[in-house]
Order: structure tokens, then C-alpha cells, then sequence
């Protein structure tokens, strides 16, 4: 399965200058790791999330969010936002700062 090449350089771009940031092919997409967990990826055309179990509900409230369900079984934590509610920047830095404020108190990997 293809991914959005577009949407992953935007991700890339705006996940460019914080350290520790390395992106890994994963689910058929591409995935954005910070310290080696996983922050933000793209499948098909669609923006993953790693918010934490705690952001869910609220992430879920926002346009274009559903439940991260990749193989049958839903992931806690994990939210997949449809690609054209991210089509502006801004919403797209939303999202990754949603996924940092979980990520960066994991520790390193």
C-alpha cells in the first residue's frame, strides 16, 4: 500500500529541526520516531497519532479523527486522522504537538 508522499514531507519538514527525530517504514507507510518512539506516521493518506490513552477521548472529538484499529483490535493511545482534515498546516501541527506532549515524557528507546 502506497502512502501519501506529500503529507509525510510535510511531517517531515515540520519535525525537522527537533532532535532525535528518525523516520522508519512501517504498516506500509512511513513512521516519524522521536528518541526511537513512535510520534506520527502516515498510511495511505491518512496521519497516525500517538496522543496517549489519557488525549484520546478529546482527539477523537476533533474532525476527521477515529480510532487507530490497524489489525482488528483498537489501539489506546492511537488515533488515525483522515488526510484532508490535515490539509492546512496548521491543523497538521496541532496534531504533532497533541503526539509530542505524550511522547516526550517516554522514556528513550
Amino acid at each position: 500500500m502506497a502512502y501519501d508522499e506529500g503529507l509525510a514531507h510535510r511531517l517531515g519538514d515540520a519535525l525537522g529541526a527537533l532532535p532525535g527525530i528518525t523516520a522508519k517504514k512501517m504498516f506500509g507507510g512511513i513512521a516519524f520516531l522521536w528518541n526511537g518512539n513512535m510520534l506520527v506516521g502516515v498510511i495511505g493518506d491518512d496521519l497516525i497519532a500517538r496522543i496517549g490513552p489519557d488525549a484520546q477521548e478529546d482527539a477523537l472529538a476533533q474532525p476527521g479523527a477515529r480510532v487507530f484499529d490497524f489489525t482488528g483490535r483498537p489501539m489506546k493511545g492511537w488515533v488515525i486522522v483522515d488526510g484532508g482534515a490535515v490539509s492546512e498546516d496548521e491543523v497538521l501541527e496541532n496534531w504533532i504537538e497533541r503526539a509530542r506532549e505524550f511522547v516526550e515524557a517516554l522514556p528513550p528507546k
